[in-house]
């Protein structure tokens, strides 16, 4: 009999699966089964956990993550070096560095340092609403990572691994702890544009199930083909009808059914959806009980369930409009400040994690001049200082941590670069030596983790790699890092490879 000429689907099919994948196939699901059992967990249908059963008391149920991609400098910002004002102008102790350009003399910081808070936490003028908050905020000194370049720092940083095809940060938390709102992503990604030159793979589910990719949400104003709006938000009127210049709010023509508009079908009503998707799981629930459970076809019948609810509740998630006008105000205008209110929005709600990155590119990337550095964080600046605050004022500051940080720091030496080798007001990538911001209830607050040397180029006390940053946060989610497994190829992966360790120091 021909078996492509069958009129049975499931013959055909699980003749397709023997002669193409053998007995790989009939062993996927118990692969499954057998790592989130390591896990500590019970294996759900869409491949992710089911009743888990932690590790540990979790200290955090959700993750925000502030990505300010292309490079943060944070001797400009966080980490002063009082020795780059005293040795401005001469070459670094020990020789010339290798970083990725060529570099020249020491530079000292063109922005003052100021003390804030009961802790007296040293911040640049770049960031005076951090300031502000300053005794919320662990600040680690002494992060660093391999490579000092864009794609491979970003990857590090984001699945802990160099290469691209590793799954995520938020897929390895979706998959080992689920989600807490059927209705929406485990894991939503928000930036005006795709950032980066690596793009999706940052957030992808790499080798584990599709439901544990992120959702990549473009959280720019639509205006026709105009693109996005200014930045400056029009003022609203008061009830006087007079115009307070002090009032700052979303855009009337804000959409938010245009940021998920793949998620709604206009040409069918949800009732005719919901009688596709019943047909569907039927037809499968036929063929599981002839065939068994097959974890890759769950999975994505199961992103076609949450993306059929998230016509309903996605909307209203995403539509900042509805908050308080000081609620806005809070958060100030733009992009990032839109990314940041819909992150604690979305936390709310129940949405595992989700990562701001600022913008397109990689636009802190200073090599020309550092002073670019006064625009990215005027935009980031209050923003980030209001999601600490809106996670307090909403009751969530307990339970959720704040991650913020860049792929890399910046070298305290000036970059000579161009055809005539001219000196220039910039910095190259620095990946030895950079700070990493943590905040929340579980986090010790107004203190300060390891150091760099004293020209802030080399981390020198208590080193913290980006596998660290990844088995603390782990940890605070109630997950031992070293028993969150999955294997594939072979063998048994894990976000943090073969290291990483929970700096227990930090820890409330």
């Amino acid at each position: 009999m021909d078996p492509h000429k069958s009129s049975n689907p499931f013959t055909r099919r699980a003749a397709l699966r023997r002669i193409g994948n053998g007995f790989g196939m009939m062993a996927f699901a118990n692969m499954v089964q057998e790592s989130v059992a390591r896990a500590g967990g019970l294996a759900s249908p869409d491949g992710g956990v089911l009743n888990a059963t932690l590790h540990h008391p979790a200290k955090v149920k959700r993750i925000i993550f502030l990505f300010m991609n292309g490079g943060c400098s944070t001797i400009d910002s966080f980490d002063p070096k009082p020795a780059l004002e005293k040795y401005d102008g001469q070459p670094l102790p020990g020789g010339g560095i290798k970083t990725e350009r060529k570099t020249g003399a020491l530079m000292k910081s063109p922005f003052q340092f100021k003390k804030y808070g009961q802790s007296g936490m040293d911040i640049s003028e770049l960031w005076p609403n951090l300031g502000g908050v300053a005794d919320d905020i662990c600040w680690i000194r002494s992060v660093h990572t391999e490579i000092p370049n864009h794609e491979p720092s970003c990857l590090m940083m984001n699945t802990g691994a160099n290469q691209a095809g590793r799954p995520s940060l938020g897929a390895w938390l979706t998959y080992g702890l689920g989600t807490e709102n059927q209705n929406l992503p485990g894991y939503v990604v928000l930036c005006p544009d795709v950032p980066t030159t690596v793009g999706p793979p940052l957030w992808s589910n790499g080798f584990l199930p599709a439901i544990n990719q992120g959702s990549f949400i473009a959280n720019k104003i639509q205006t026709g083909a105009e693109g996005e709006l200014p930045e400056e938000m029009p003022k609203a009127d008061d009830k006087d009808g007079k115009k307070d210049k002090d009032k700052v709010v979303i855009e009337k023509s804000f959409d938010p059914k245009k940021l998920i508009s793949y998620v709604n079908n206009p040409k069918f009503e949800l009732a005719e959806q919901r009688r596709e998707l019943d047909l569907l799981q039927k037809i499968e629930g036929l063929r599981r009980e002839r065939e068994g459970a097959d974890p890759q076809v769950e999975s994505v019948i199961k992103s076609m369930e949450v993306a059929y609810r998230m016509q309903t509740e996605a909307p209203a998630v995403f539509d900042i409009r509805k908050e308080s006008e000081a609620t806005q105000k809070l958060y100030g205008p733009g992009s990032t400040a839109r990314g940041c209110l819909m992150a604690v929005r979305l936390a709310e709600k129940g949405v595992r994690m989700v990562q701001v990155y600022y913008a397109k590119g990689d636009p802190w990337d200073a090599h020309g001049d550092i002073m670019a550095h006064k625009v990215n964080a005027k935009n980031s600046d209050q923003p980030f200082a209001a999601v600490v605050k809106d996670l307090k004022s909403r009751g969530l500051w307990k339970d959720t941590l704040v991650v913020c940080g860049s792929e890399f720091g910046r070298t305290p030496v000036r970059e000579v670069g161009g055809g005539g080798g001219q000196l220039k007001k910039g910095r190259d990538h620095n990946p030895f030596g950079f700070t990493m911001w943590l905040a929340g209830g579980a986090v010790k607050g107004g203190t300060i983790y390891g150091a760099t040397d004293e020209f802030g180029f080399k981390a020198v006390e208590k080193p913290v790699h980006v596998h660290d940053i990844h088995a603390t946060i782990l940890h605070l989610m109630g997950i031992d890092h070293t028993k969150l497994t999955y294997r594939y190829s072979g063998r048994d992966f894990r976000l943090t490879d073969v290291d990483g360790h929970v700096l227990h120091d930090i820890i409330a």
